[in-house]
């Protein structure tokens, strides 16, 4: 059972349900443009996906344990790694060799596809490949990078690549679909840096809310959460996005009680991390309530 939960620890299975929620937008907005997809195509999207975040998030883990990240962060529920690494020094190889086989499957994945759909996919998978290989080790150090790049992972690559494979090109529908996740998981990294400053900042780190300040940090979130639903409102209005898909809305109930929280609590952890948790709630709904508008059309 010890040696299992070494293997599954650095997965962070809780954090992968965010992978089928943008391939379900991906797939719908894939739907939409053009009626009808390959079943098995959407099982390898699927595949492919989930053993991305797998090995973001094992590298993550073990690059987090070699710098001592591990062993200055304050975990909560929503943030600080799984853990698994401080508890079993032992499995740091076997978290690497999980992040490493999983980056491999990806690829596999990804160049099967590139030769069924064509050479045009190439920059989005070199693109995810890229974030997957650098985030914890260089791209952490970057602030305006480090804001940007969770959201060209799970909303650029992982959206319009899904919709890519299974309708054969790039679409206005992808791209609008797209920007949902961009903003809410650019968010959700975000604010699950807020707990992290002081250790974060130990080991050379330079996101907004170590070269800013939570308390402006909090605002770049409040204009994030505006934009993920502005964009939903712009791509039905101009027609790339079905009235439908202003289902997405719906989350804004949780979204503006949850601003108003961040900001309020912004320096204050314990008061904050309430906040955290329904932050993951806007991400995994929204992208899903728009999805699901798309099928309706």
């Amino acid at each position: 059972m010890s040696d299992i939960k070494a293997i599954l620890g650095p997965m962070r299975l809780p954090f992968l349900i965010l992978t089928p929620a943008c391939i379900f937008l991906g797939f719908s907005s894939a739907v939409w443009t053009s009626d009808s997809v390959n079943g098995y195509h959407l099982l390898l999207t699927i595949i492919g996906g989930l053993c991305a975040q797998i090995s973001v998030n094992a590298l993550n883990e073990y690059f987090d344990f070699k710098s001592g990240l591990d062993f200055k962060t304050r975990r909560t529920p929503f943030s600080g790694g799984s853990g698994t690494l401080p508890a079993k020094p032992e499995a740091a190889t076997l978290a690497l060799a999980t992040g490493l086989l999983s980056l491999t499957a990806t690829a596999l994945v990804g160049l099967y596809f590139i030769q069924v759909r064509g050479m045009a996919l190439l920059p989005l998978g070199l693109l995810g490949i890229f974030i997957i290989i650098t985030y914890t080790i260089w791209l952490s150090r970057i602030p305006i990078v480090c804001l940007i790049v969770p959201g060209l992972g799970c909303g650029t690559v992982m959206v319009m690549g899904t919709d890519f494979v299974l309708s054969d090109g790039y679409s206005w529908t992808a791209f609008f679909s797209s920007l949902v996740p961009f903003f809410t998981v650019n968010n959700l990294l975000l604010l699950n840096q807020f707990p992290d400053v002081e250790a974060d900042q130990s080991i050379g780190r330079r996101n907004f809310p170590i070269t800013i300040g939570r308390q402006a940090s909090a605002s770049i979130y409040g204009l994030f959460l505006a934009l993920s639903y502005i964009s939903i409102i712009i791509g039905a209005c101009i027609g790339y996005l079905p009235w439908a898909s202003l289902l997405g809305l719906i989350s804004l109930v949780i979204a503006v009680p949850t601003f108003i929280g961040v900001y309020r609590y912004a320096e204050d952890i314990e008061k904050l991390i309430p906040y955290l948790g329904l932050n993951v709630i806007i991400t995994l709904t929204t992208p899903v309530l728009v999805a699901i508008g798309l099928l309706i059309g």
